[in-house]
């Protein structure tokens, strides 16, 4: 299917890894212009190569945390200087420690709220007023199925992601026509993020091995296996193009059916 992507620029942040280098080539390879962002040099230029290697358009990366807002800025001023546009821009970034509720002090709390929050926030806030020129634009922002079912063992996630869901339901008002904003909530992906959260386990003694956590990790899919990141990138890709055009304020799971919420 064509998603007639050709000729968009898109801005995915925190793109060197996992599902958000995911995301960032399932544009490129349906023929946009994409700016990678990451905030390590090296595994910047690795993500840069790799989506590379699949795009059609231009690509480019640019370091930057995106817990500093003037860096965040940055990124929206990059990509129109690059592309000359900015049409999709998508959000992603690494999850917080997992601690157990009580384990956590205040410091904790507001990182992860800075981290998953207002990095969001600040893109939004950059990126709006070109999303909506030229015709409009879309916004889809990565989140995790801890919004819908809570995971004990990682409060943080589980609690500050549901702010960025509440942000997106109001932006899909605030900024329509113009801009279309949806969320992905993804189960257990094969990413380095799910490797850390296992090596985690295994130290905290909650998990014998690493091979036991992925089992167990696997054990609740009716699908039986974990995601495959393209399969996230891909849906990514969907809710930015044309073909998903009507679809506007939803939070869209993709967990293999791991999730028993009926919402």
């Amino acid at each position: 299917m064509d998603l007639n992507l050709d000729g968009d620029a898109a801005l995915v942040t925190a793109s060197s890894s996992g599902l958000g280098r995911a995301s960032a080539k399932a544009l490129a390879r349906e023929g946009a212009d994409v700016l990678v962002n990451g905030r390590d040099p090296e595994r910047l230029a690795r993500a840069v190569e790799e989506v590379e290697s699949v795009a059609t358009g231009d690509v480019v990366g640019q370091t930057a945390d995106i817990t500093e807002k003037d860096e965040v800025e940055g990124l929206v001023t990059r990509a129109i200087d690059e592309f000359g546009r900015l049409d999709h821009l998508v959000t992603s970034a690494g999850g917080p420690p997992p601690f157990r509720p009580l384990e956590t002090d205040d410091e904790e709390w507001y990182r992860a709220y800075d981290l998953l929050v207002m990095s969001v926030v600040r893109a939004v806030r950059a990126a709006a007023p070109h999303l909506r020129a030229d015709g409009g634009g879309t916004i889809v922002n990565i989140a995790s199925r801890t919004v819908k079912e809570a995971a004990p063992s990682n409060v943080l996630s589980s609690s500050v992601r549901m702010g960025v869901i509440g942000l997106e339901k109001t932006l899909s008002t605030e900024l329509a026509p113009e801009v279309r904003t949806n969320a992905v909530l993804p189960g257990s992906h094969e990413t380095p993020r799910i490797e850390e959260l296992i090596e985690y386990a295994v130290d905290r003694g909650e998990l014998e091995s690493y091979e036991a956590g992925v089992e167990a990790r696997t054990e609740g899919v009716p699908l039986d296996r974990l995601g495959d990141p393209k399969e996230l990138g891909d849906l990514v890709a969907y809710l930015s193009s044309p073909r998903s055009s009507f679809l506007n304020g939803q939070a869209v799971t993709i967990d293999g059916g791991a999730g028993s919420s009926t919402l």
